[in-house]
C-alpha cells in the first residue's frame, strides 16, 4: 500500500493525487454549508439595526457566487501543491500551456470574485431601497437605480484590468493611459449625451422635479414619468409620450406645476357701454357674491378700464390644489351663475345687439 501511494504519475505520487483531489471533493460536499456560513457571517458584519432585510434573502443572494468562489479558490490552491507535468510542458504560439492554464484559472478567480461583489452591491442597494422607501422622496430610488449600475460597470471594468493584468501578465498603467485617451475622444465625439448625463446628476441632487410631478418645459406640459441617464420622458395630457434631454430639463425655464400653492382662474367680461353705473355696481357686487364659494380662496372683481366699446369687468379667483377636473367644474359653475346674475340685471354685452338700418333711396 505504501508503495503504491509512492507511485509517480506525470511527475507526482499517487499520495498527492489523492491529497488534492480529495481536498477538492471534501471542499465539493461541503461548500453548501461553508458558504451559507461565510455568508452569515458577512450579514452580521454589515447589519444595521435600522435595516429590516431577511437574512434569508442575504444568504440566498450570495449563496451561489460564494460556493463557486470557495470551489475555485480551494481548487487552484491543491493543484498548485501539485508539480506541474514535464510531458504537459510546451507551448502554444510561443507561449508555454502552463501560463496559459495559470492565466485561466486566475481569470476564472477574478470572474467569480467580481460576481461576488456585484452580488454585494445588489444588497447593498436593497438596504438603500429600503430606508429611500420610508421617505416620500422618489428620486431617492432613482439614484440607487443609477448608482448601482455605475458600480456594477465600473467593477466590471476593474475586472477586465485585473485579467489583463494577472492573467496575460501586462503592464496596465499603459491601458489605463489608453483608456483615458479613448475617454476624452469619446467624450468629445459624445459631447451631448455627457451633457446629459451631467445634467441627470443635477437632477438628481438638485430635485427639481420628481417622478409623477406635472411640469411645462418648452410649451410641453405633461407629467414626469421616467427620469433616465440622458433623457426625461413625459406623459402629456394628450396621452403622448414625449422624451426630452435632460440637458433641456435644467437649462430651459421649467416651470413644476405640482408645487404650486393654488390654481387661479380668470375671466374679463366685456360689457355694454349702455350699462349704467348702478347696473354696473350692483353687478360686481353680485359677482363678489358669487365668488364667495367654498371652494374659493381668495377673490377680486373690479372695473378695470373703460374703452370705446365696453365696460371692463375683471374677475380673478384662486382656489385650492384641486384636481383638474374639480377645478373645471367650479369655472364652469362660476360662469353659468356669473351669466344668470347678468341676466337678472339685464346687463348687456359689448356688441351683443346689432341693429341693421335699411335706408331707402329717394
Amino acid at each position: 500500500m505504501k508503495e503504491f501511494l509512492q507511485y509517480q504519475f506525470l511527475d507526482n505520487t499517487v499520495k498527492a493525487y489523492l491529497i488534492c483531489f480529495g481536498t477538492i471533493f471534501f471542499v465539493f460536499l461541503v461548500k453548501k454549508y461553508l458558504s451559507k456560513s461565510l455568508s452569515s457571517l458577512l450579514f452580521r458584519v454589515i447589519k444595521h439595526s435600522s435595516w429590516k432585510i431577511d437574512k434569508k434573502a442575504f444568504v440566498e443572494l450570495l449563496l451561489q457566487p460564494m460556493q463557486s468562489f470557495l470551489l475555485i479558490t480551494i481548487t487552484l490552491i491543491a493543484l498548485d501543491s501539485l508539480k506541474f507535468p514535464s510531458v504537459l510542458d510546451f507551448s502554444v504560439y510561443h507561449v508555454s500551456f502552463r501560463e496559459i492554464m495559470d492565466g485561466l484559472g486566475k481569470a476564472i478567480l477574478v470572474i467569480v470574485f467580481i460576481w461576488l461583489l456585484r452580488r454585494i452591491i445588489d444588497f447593498i442597494a436593497m438596504l438603500m431601497e429600503q430606508k429611500a422607501n420610508l421617505t416620500t422622496e422618489t428620486a431617492d430610488n432613482q439614484m440607487i437605480v443609477f448608482f448601482k449600475d455605475f458600480f456594477k460597470a465600473l467593477l466590471i471594468i476593474t475586472g477586465i484590468l485585473l485579467i489583463i493584468r494577472f492573467s496575460f501578465k501586462k503592464d496596465i498603467t499603459t491601458y489605463l493611459a489608453g483608456l483615458s485617451i479613448v475617454a476624452g475622444a469619446l467624450a468629445l465625439a459624445a459631447r451631448e449625451s455627457l451633457e446629459n448625463l451631467i445634467a441627470s446628476f443635477i437632477i438628481f441632487f438638485d430635485k427639481p422635479f420628481h417622478v409623477g410631478d406635472m411640469v411645462k418645459v418648452q410649451q410641453i406640459t405633461g407629467t414626469i414619468e421616467k427620469i433616465g441617464l440622458r433623457s426625461t420622458r413625459l406623459r402629456t395630457d394628450q396621452k403622448t409620450f414625449v422624451t426630452v434631454p435632460n440637458k433641456q430639463m435644467v437649462d430651459s425655464i421649467m416651470d413644476n406645476l405640482s408645487l404650486r400653492t393654488q390654481r387661479r382662474a380668470d375671466l374679463k367680461l366685456e360689457l355694454s357701454l349702455q350699462t349704467s353705473s348702478v347696473k354696473l355696481d350692483h353687478a360686481i357686487a353680485g359677482i363678489k357674491s358669487i365668488l364667495t364659494h367654498p371652494a374659493i380662496e381668495h377673490y377680486s372683481a373690479y372695473l378695470s378700464d373703460i374703452t370705446a366699446n365696453s365696460f371692463i369687468v375683471q374677475v380673478e379667483y384662486y382656489t385650492n390644489t384641486i384636481p383638474i377636473a374639480e377645478f373645471n367644474q367650479l369655472k364652469q359653475t362660476i360662469n353659468l351663475a356669473i351669466l344668470r346674475h347678468l341676466e337678472s340685471l339685464q346687463v348687456e354685452f359689448a356688441g351683443e345687439n346689432k341693429e341693421i338700418v335699411i335706408k331707402e333711396k329717394v
